[in-house]
């Protein structure tokens, strides 16, 4: 008889010849919705996770295959707390819709909204406090006539106990500089020197919103590599790059952590004119999803990236690509005195199909494609799709969302994998990531389990043959590369392999095993750091 089917996934490298594909899963909440779904390359749905609060605005799929996502507490307490974006409790969520922790971020001087990033197994919030006009006059503010909401983050680490733990904070307020009272506090004699400090009365100035929401930071992203967090403010049409290596009592100076700066500002673009600087704005109005490039060999890895809402026209979105000047040896972003940061323009930009002026996402697919999400509401198109960067044909989607962001995220992602077995419950897999490719019949009794998957450390294999034979177990990494091998002769019976992979580097890798009778099944191992 034959046993259960076992899949092997055909891995390209990281660089894929073909942009015509979309390989993967999309993510998204719709506006207004309790639901959340994951839908596959066909657009047919692979999971959701049905809730009893509706989503604020963003949702993260982990390693681990649970969903993070932000959702409406009281934000009540807080003025003006029927802000569209604003949530109050962030949580994560296993593939069976439990929670599996909690966090209320809500209070009469402090709410969570917008935006969420992880940071490794951590969550990073975008939140709004509450500062009184009092407290603006006597840090140089311009005649403050009520409360504004600056911007902080607050990193939270899980507790293990269905609770998080605030472990890192950072606010814009400990950052802000100003040119009006030589006898306040912060008081510099000229914005233009200081481009690592936020001017109080720069959107003033400008003529900008006179309400509570001052900056209306609206996107945040974690670059692993760089240990740094970059964030996108609407109102100041500009996007921010800060040091995540500090403590928190060094994120409130001006020094310390990898780049000796403290939680000043280390890099800057999009409205020169914030920090004195001459030179083109070239974020002209909103701007939102500030994001670094995956730099694992895809096109422009290492960029920023963001969605230049009013980039080509009032009604016309753009994709922006930026390369920074970061330089590795200084570990600084360089820039020429009294001039603006580079590049005094965008590198790249994808003019897009489909817009928005309201949140919105982007990424750039590992085989060089641009996912965009045009968000609903607000006149914005609420679509997803999928380009071609080179050729800008369309080659998946538009797909009807109305969600206010959505994701991508490929098959060897290892959320993706742990997922696996939670999709598709109805038995149709509508998905080319699960293409099964070979079966082994009459010698394996039971269909192979690998756990846990994905893996930081030690991996079981666990199989069964009902007669003897030699077997062969053998693991290769994403390019082929052999990185483990095992014999086992004249065996019959289970088979409880223990592989120990915590030295190897992160990523995709395949476990192959035949028997002398020249059968064989292919399974993946994801493994996280």
């Amino acid at each position: 008889m034959k046993n259960t089917i076992l899949i092997l996934i055909l891995f390209a490298s990281s660089i894929f010849v073909n942009g015509q594909s979309f390989n993967g899963f999309a993510l998204y909440n719709a506006q207004g919705s309790n639901t959340t779904y994951l839908i596959d390359e066909n657009q047919n749905i692979a999971h959701t996770w049905d809730m009893n609060t509706e989503c604020n605005y963003t949702v993260a799929l982990k390693e681990n295959g649970n969903l993070v996502r932000g959702t409406k507490g009281n934000t009540s307490v807080f003025s003006n707390g029927n802000i569209a974006a604003g949530a109050g409790i962030v949580q994560e969520i296993a593939p069976d819709g439990s929670i599996v922790w909690s966090f209320d971020y809500a209070d009469n001087d402090h709410v969570s909204h917008h935006d969420l990033t992880l940071v490794g197994d951590n969550v990073l919030l975008t939140a709004y406090e509450k500062k009184t006009s009092t407290e603006l006059n006597a840090a140089g503010f311009n005649n403050a006539s009520s409360d504004k909401w600056p911007t902080h983050f607050v990193e939270l680490e899980p507790d293990g106990n269905g609770g998080a733990n605030i472990v890192w904070e950072w606010h814009i307020w400990d950052h802000m500089c100003q040119d009006t009272d030589p006898n306040g506090p912060n008081y510099v004699s000229n914005i233009s020197d200081y481009p690592e400090l936020i001017n109080i009365n720069m959107i003033q100035a400008q003529g900008g919103p006179g309400g509570g929401d001052w900056f209306h930071v609206n996107g945040v992203d974690y670059n692993e590599d760089l240990d740094q967090i970059v964030f996108s403010s609407r109102f100041a049409s500009e996007i921010y790059i800060i040091d995540h290596s500090t403590t928190t009592a060094e994120a409130a100076t001006h020094s310390g952590g990898n780049s000796g700066m403290g939680g000043d500002i280390l890099y800057r673009w999009g409205n020169p004119s914030n920090y004195g600087m001459t030179g083109t704005q070239i974020i002209d109005n909103a701007v939102h999803d500030s994001r670094w490039i995956t730099d694992d060999g895809r096109p422009n890895g290492g960029y920023l990236q963001v969605f230049n809402n009013s980039g080509v026209s009032n009604s016309v979105s753009a994709i922006d690509g930026i390369e920074t000047p970061w330089d590795v040896a200084t570990n600084t972003y360089l820039r020429t005195p009294g001039q603006a940061f580079e590049p005094f323009s965008y590198t790249t930009r994808y003019e897009c199909a489909y817009s928005a002026s309201g949140q919105s996402a982007s990424d750039r697919m590992s085989n060089g494609n641009i996912y965009v999400n045009a968000s609903g509401g607000q006149g914005g198109a609420g679509l997803m799709y999928e380009v071609d960067a080179v050729t800008g044909q369309i080659i998946w989607g538009p797909y009807n969302a109305q969600s206010q962001k959505g994701f991508r995220y490929e098959c060897d992602y290892p959320g993706i994998i742990a997922l696996e077995s939670y999709m598709y419950p109805n038995g149709t897999i509508t998905t080319s990531c699960f293409d099964a490719t070979s079966t082994i019949e009459n010698t394996i009794a039971d269909a192979l389990t690998i756990f846990p998957n994905p893996t930081k450390g030690v991996v079981t294999l666990r199989f069964a043959t009902i007669e003897i034979q030699d077997i062969e177990i053998q693991i290769v990494n994403s390019i082929g590369q052999q990185v483990y091998t095992n014999h086992l002769n004249k065996h019959i019976g289970l088979v409880n392999e223990k592989i120990d992979i915590s030295f190897f580097s992160e990523g995709l890798y395949f476990v192959k095993i035949t028997t002398d009778k020249g059968q064989s099944v292919t399974e993946r191992i994801a493994h996280i750091k």
